[in-house]
C-alpha cells in the first residue's frame, strides 16, 4: 500500500526539492557566463581595402546577418604607443616653423644677398630631402613634420623672392605664377615619396589659385574668371576620380566643390543680368560646360556623387537654356523660359547617361518645377484669404473688379505668369495621370532594382541581367551565386560558394548551376509596388514597402493636377481684374467642378485613386469657404451663392456613396442653410436676438432629417451640425433675456423631439430637461420674480408625484430620472436667489428643506436626494457664514492661514492611503445608490 504523506509535509519537501534545483541552475549558469567570456573572439578589425560603399553589407555566407551579435561591445584597445611622440614632432615643427618666418621677416635684412640665398637653399634643401632619408629608417612621423616645415619654408622662399628679386612685378600675377610652381613641385614630390600624406593635398590646395589669380591680374572680366573657375573644378574633379591618396583626392573634391559653385554663381548672375539673348549666350556656354564636366564626373563617381552630378548638371541646363529666352521676354514672364527647361529635362530618361546621374537631373527638374510653383503661393494666399476683409462690412455694395474685393496689395501686374505656371504644371500632372501606364513603362528600367556590388555605378540602361558565375551578379561575398529574394520568396537564395542554389530557391536557377538569376529576374515592377522594389539584401515585404505603389504615386499625380488647376484659374481672375460678378460665379463654378470630380472619385474601389476624390473634397470646401466670404459684399450675391452652396453640396451628398465624404456634404450643406436663415433675418431688419428664433429653422429640419434617417451613419453629424446652429441661435439671443428665454425653450422643444427616438434618447432627454429648466430660469429672471417658488413649487409636486409613482413600478429606475429634475426645478432657483436675499427667512427655509432632503436621500439611499440636498445645504450654509469667516478672517493673524493650510496638508499626506480608502469607500457607497 502507497503511502500518501499529508498535504502539509509533501509541500515542505517540494519546496527544498525546488531551492536546490534554483541553487544548481545559479552555479551552471555562471560556469556558462565563464566559458562565454573565454570563447568571445576579438573584435575584428578593418581590411585595408575596406570599401565605404558596402555598409551595410551582410557577412560572407549569410545574407542579411550582422557581423556581431546584438549588444556586443569590442573591448577597448591600449593608446597608441606613439601619440607623445607625435605630439613631441607636431610642436617641433610648430616652432620651427615659427623660428623660420621670423628670420624671413626681421633677421632678412642684416644679410647680404649671397647669405640670404645661401640659408635659403640650405634650409630648403635640408628640409626636402630629410624626409626621404627617414622614410627609409621608418621614422615617417618625423618624416611628415619635416616635410611640414618645407611646405612653410617653400612658400616663405617665393615670398622671398618676389620680396627681394622681384619687388616691381604684379602681387596677384606674381602670387599666381608661384602657386603654379609650387603645386608642381609639390606634386613631383609627392608622388616621389609616396609614403607621405601631406604632399599630395598640399599641391591639390596650391593649384586652386593659379588660374584665378591670373585672370584677377590680367583684369579679365567677370566671365574670364568663371571659366577659370570651372577650369580649376574640372581639374580638382579629375583628381578626386583619379588621383593617388585619400588625402588628395578628399581635399580635391572639397575645392572642387567650391570652385564649381562659384562658377555656377557667376555664370548664373550674368545670365540673370543680361541685356539680351545675345548677351546671355557667352554665360550661358558656361553653364552647359559646368553642366558637361558635370555629367562626365558622374560616370565614375559613387552613388551619392553621380546624384550630386546630375542635380547640379540639370540646374546648369536649366539656368543656361532658360537664361536666353528669358532675356528676351519681360522680367515677369521670364519664370515660364525657365519652366520649360526644367520640364525639357525629363527627356534624360530617353538618353543613355549613368543611372544616378539620370535621376539627379529629374531631381534637378522636380526642384525647378516646385521653385516655380512657390511663386504662386502668395497669389493664392491673396484670392483664398483675402475676402476675409469683407466680414467687417457685409453687405456694403458690390466692388468694381475682383482685386478690389480682395483688399490685397500685391503687385497683381507681376504675377501675370502665375496662371500659366500653374496650368503648365496641371496639364503635364493630368497628362501623366491619364497615361501612366505608359509613363511607368518608360521609368521602369530608371527605377529598377541596381546590380549588387555595382556601388551605384552602372550605366543607365544596361538593365538587371544574369551573369553566370560573374562576381557582382549574386551578392558581394559570392561569385554568382544566388540572389536573396530572386524567386520572389523571402529565403529564395543565400549567398554561397561555387555558383550553388540554396535550399528552396523558387526560380533562382537551376539546383547546382553556376550563376542564378539576377536581381529583379522574378516579380512585379517597381511600379506595381511589389517585392522587385526592395534592395537586393532584403528579404521581404518590409523594405518594398519604404516605397509608395504605382497606384499611389498616380494618385498623387492626379490630384496635383486638380489642384493646380483650380489655384489656375483662381489666380487667372486676380490677374485679369474680372468683374466682381464673374468672379463669384467663376468661383462657385469651380466649386461645382471639384464636387463632380469628389463624387466620381469616391468608392471606386481602386487602389491609390482615393487621392483624387478626397483632395478634390478639400479644395472644393476650401473654394466655398472663399466663395462664400466673396459674396459678403452683395446681399444679392450672398443669397445666389449660399444657396447654390448648399444645393451643391446636398446633391453631392445624394450622389455619394456611404462613407465619410458623403457626411462632410451633408454637413456643408447644413451650415450653408444655416447661413441662409441668417441673412434672412438680416434682410427682414431683425436685430440679432429677435433673428435667433429663425436660426432654429435649420435645427429642427436636422431633427426631422435625422428622424427619417435613423441609425444611417450621415444622420449623426447633421444633427450635430443642427445643434451647434441652435448654439448660435443662443448666443444671438443673450443680449435679450426674454427671447434667450424663448430660443432656450425652443431648444428644449427640438430636444425633446429628438429623444422620442431611442438611440438620441439617452442624451437628448437629459437635454431637453435642462434646456427646459433653464428656459424657466431665464423666464422668471427676466420678469424679476422675487418669489420663484410660486411658480416652481406647482412643476416640481407633480413631478416628484410622477417621479414617485415611475419608482414604484421600477425600483431599479434612477432616482436621478425620477426625483432630479423636479428637485432641481425648486432648489437651484431658490438658491440663486438666496444668495443676494438680505432677509434670512428664505436661507433658513431652503436649509431646512435642503437638510429634509438630505436626510431621506440617506434613509431611502437615493443619489439624487443626497447629493442635490447636501450640495443645496452647503452652498446655503457657506453663504450664510461667509461674513463671519470674513471678520474672523481679517482678525487673525496673516501667518495663520498659511500655517493651517500646511497642517492639513501634513494631516492628508501622513493619513494618505487612509483618506484613499475613505474616499474608495465614499465612492462606492454613492455607486450602490439608485
Amino acid at each position: 500500500m502507497e503511502h500518501v504523506p499529508p498535504p502539509a509535509e509533501e509541500l515542505a519537501r517540494l519546496d527544498r526539492e525546488l531551492a536546490e534545483l534554483d541553487a544548481r541552475r545559479a552555479q551552471l549558469l555562471t560556469r556558462r557566463a565563464w566559458l562565454l567570456a573565454a570563447l568571445r573572439p576579438p573584435a575584428p578589425t578593418a581590411a585595408p581595402g575596406w570599401n565605404p560603399s558596402a555598409w551595410g553589407a551582410p557577412a560572407a555566407g549569410r545574407p542579411g546577418a550582422p557581423a556581431q551579435p546584438w549588444g556586443y561591445v569590442p573591448p577597448k584597445r591600449p593608446s597608441a604607443p606613439r601619440s607623445a611622440q607625435n605630439v613631441l614632432l607636431t610642436l617641433g615643427g610648430l616652432l620651427l616653423t615659427v623660428a623660420a618666418v621670423a628670420f624671413t621677416l626681421v633677421s632678412w635684412g642684416s644679410m647680404g644677398i649671397g647669405g640670404r640665398s645661401a640659408v635659403l637653399a640650405a634650409v630648403t634643401v635640408g628640409a626636402l630631402a630629410a624626409p626621404a632619408v627617414l622614410l627609409r629608417r621608418g621614422l615617417t612621423a618625423t618624416a611628415e613634420a619635416l616635410a611640414a616645415l618645407a611646405l612653410v619654408l617653400t612658400l616663405l622662399d617665393a615670398y622671398a623672392v618676389h620680396a627681394v628679386a622681384a619687388p616691381d612685378t604684379d602681387r596677384l600675377g606674381f602670387t599666381a605664377v608661384a602657386a603654379a610652381v609650387l603645386a608642381a613641385l609639390w606634386t613631383a614630390y609627392g608622388l616621389a615619396l609616396g609614403r607621405l600624406h601631406l604632399p599630395l593635398p598640399a599641391a591639390v590646395v596650391l593649384a586652386q589659385w593659379p588660374l584665378l589669380f591670373g585672370a584677377w591680374a590680367a583684369g579679365a572680366p567677370a566671365l574670364v574668371v568663371g571659366w577659370a573657375l570651372l577650369a580649376t573644378a574640372v581639374l580638382d574633379g579629375a583628381i578626386a576620380l583619379w588621383g593617388k591618396g585619400t588625402g588628395a583626392r578628399v581635399t580635391a573634391c572639397v575645392g572642387g566643390s567650391v570652385m564649381a559653385f562659384s562658377a555656377l554663381m557667376v555664370g548664373l548672375t550674368l545670365s540673370v543680368t543680361a541685356s539680351g539673348p545675345l548677351g546671355a549666350l557667352a554665360p550661358g556656354a558656361l553653364l552647359l560646360t559646368a553642366a558637361a564636366a558635370a555629367l562626365a564626373g558622374a560616370w565614375r563617381a559613387p552613388r551619392g556623387f553621380a546624384r550630386a552630378g546630375g542635380v547640379v548638371a540639370g540646374l546648369a541646363v536649366v539656368a543656361a537654356v532658360g537664361g536666353v529666352p528669358a532675356a528676351a521676354v519681360p522680367e515677369d514672364w521670364a519664370v515660364l523660359a525657365y519652366l520649360s527647361a526644367g520640364l525639357a529635362l525629363t527627356a534624360v530618361v530617353r538618353t543613355g547617361l549613368q543611372r544616378n546621374a539620370v535621376l539627379g537631373v529629374l531631381v534637378a527638374s522636380a526642384a525647378v518645377v516646385a521653385g516655380a510653383l512657390a511663386g504662386a503661393l502668395p497669389g493664392l494666399a491673396a484670392v483664398l484669404l483675402g475676402p476675409v476683409t469683407l466680414l467687417s462690412d457685409v453687405w456694403a455694395g458690390s466692388p468694381e473688379g475682383f482685386r478690389a474685393a480682395l483688399g490685397s496689395t500685391l503687385p497683381w501686374t507681376g504675377l501675370a505668369a502665375t496662371p500659366v505656371v500653374l496650368a503648365v504644371s496641371a496639364g503635364l500632372l493630368g497628362a501623366a495621370y491619364r497615361w501612366w501606364p505608359s509613363l511607368a513603362r518608360i521609368a521602369a528600367p530608371l527605377i529598377a532594382r541596381e546590380e549588387p556590388g555595382s556601388g551605384g555605378a552602372a550605366a543607365y540602361g544596361a538593365g538587371p541581367a544574369s551573369s553566370a558565375g560573374a562576381p557582382g551578379a549574386g551578392t558581394p561575398e559570392a561569385g554568382g551565386a544566388a540572389v536573396p529574394g530572386a524567386g520572389g520568396e523571402p529565403g529564395a537564395g543565400t549567398a554561397g560558394t561555387g555558383g550553388t542554389q540554396a535550399p528552396g530557391a523558387s526560380g533562382a536557377g537551376a539546383p547546382g548551376a553556376p550563376g542564378a538569376a539576377a536581381p529583379g529576374a522574378s516579380g512585379e515592377p517597381w511600379h506595381a509596388g511589389g517585392r522587385a522594389g526592395a534592395p537586393w539584401f532584403a528579404g521581404g515585404a518590409p523594405a518594398a514597402r519604404r516605397r509608395p505603389s504605382g497606384a499611389a504615386l498616380r494618385g498623387a499625380a492626379g490630384a496635383g493636377a486638380a489642384v493646380l488647376g483650380w489655384g489656375a484659374l483662381l489666380l487667372a481672375g486676380a490677374v485679369l481684374d474680372v468683374p466682381y460678378a464673374v468672379a463669384v460665379a467663376g468661383e462657385t463654378a469651380l466649386v461645382a467642378g471639384l464636387l463632380a470630380l469628389a463624387v466620381r472619385g469616391t468608392g471606386s474601389g481602386r487602389e491609390g485613386s482615393a487621392a483624387v476624390p478626397v483632395t478634390a473634397l478639400v479644395a472644393a470646401l476650401a473654394g466655398a469657404v472663399s466663395a462664400g466670404l466673396l459674396s459678403l459684399a452683395s446681399e444679392g450675391a450672398s443669397y445666389a451663392v449660399f444657396g447654390a452652396l448648399a444645393a451643391l453640396f446636398a446633391g453631392a451628398a445624394v450622389r455619394a456613396g456611404a462613407g465619410v465624404e458623403r457626411a462632410v456634404f451633408a454637413v456643408a450643406a447644413t451650415v450653408g442653410c444655416t447661413v441662409l436663415t441668417g441673412f434672412a433675418g438680416r434682410s427682414l431688419g431683425l436685430a440679432p436676438h429677435e433673428a435667433a428664433p429663425l436660426m432654429l429653422l435649420v435645427p429642427a429640419l436636422t431633427v426631422l432629417f435625422g428622424a427619417r434617417l435613423r441609425r444611417n451613419p450621415v444622420a449623426l453629424p447633421v444633427e450635430l451640425t443642427g445643434a451647434l446652429g441652435a448654439l448660435v441661435a443662443v448666443g444671438l439671443a443673450v443680449p435679450d433675456a426674454p427671447f434667450l428665454a424663448l430660443v432656450l425653450a425652443l431648444c428644449g422643444v427640438l430636444a425633446a423631439g429628438a429623444a422620442v427616438r431611442p438611440e438620441r434618447r439617452p442624451v437628448a432627454a437629459y437635454l431637453a430637461a435642462a434646456l427646459f429648466v433653464l428656459a424657466t430660469w431665464v423666464r422668471l429672471a427676466a420678469s424679476e420674480v422675487s418669489f420663484p417658488e410660486a411658480y416652481t413649487l406647482p412643476v416640481t409636486v407633480p413631478a416628484l408625484m410622477v417621479g414617485f409613482l415611475r419608482r414604484r413600478k421600477d425600483p431599479e429606475a434612477s432616482s436621478w430620472t425620477a426625483y432630479g429634475p423636479g428637485l432641481a426645478a425648486t432648489l437651484l432657483p431658490s438658491l440663486a436667489v438666496a444668495w443676494t436675499d438680505p432677509d434670512w427667512q428664505r436661507p433658513l427655509l431652503l436649509g431646512v428643506s435642503a437638510l429634509v432632503i438630505t436626510l431621506l436621500g440617506a434613509r431611502y439611499r437615493l443619489q439624487a436626494l443626497l447629493l442635490l440636498g447636501g450640495a443645496v445645504l452647503a452652498l446655503d450654509g457657506l453663504h450664510e457664514l461667509a461674513p463671519y469667516v470674513v471678520q474672523v478672517a481679517g482678525a487673525l493673524p496673516r501667518w495663520l492661514p498659511p500655517a493651517l493650510a500646511g497642517l492639513l496638508l501634513l494631516v492628508v499626506g501622513a493619513t494618505y492611503e487612509q483618506r484613499l480608502r475613505d474616499a474608495r469607500r465614499l465612492k462606492d457607497a454613492l455607486g450602490r445608490m439608485r
